[in-house]
């Protein structure tokens, strides 16, 4: 039974990791990150009817003593 000639594996499995790593850095330097929105969007105030008016808050009636 011949044997596997094993003598060439490592130079198959580096150059094939080292082109996985180009195309891997090829693919991720064309990709388009979108900036974070809430870094670009400013917090807008919500305008409600108790932020524009005063409102008089009423203390129930105190007892008799």
């Amino acid at each position: 039974m011949p044997q596997l000639d094993t003598s060439t594996w490592l130079l198959v499995i580096l150059s094939m990791l080292l082109s996985l790593f180009a195309l891997l850095q090829l693919k991720i330097s064309k990709h388009l990150y979108y900036p974070d929105p809430k870094a670009t969007i400013k917090p807008q105030k919500q305008q409600t009817p108790w932020n524009i008016t005063w409102t008089k808050i009423y203390l129930p009636l105190s007892r008799s003593q």
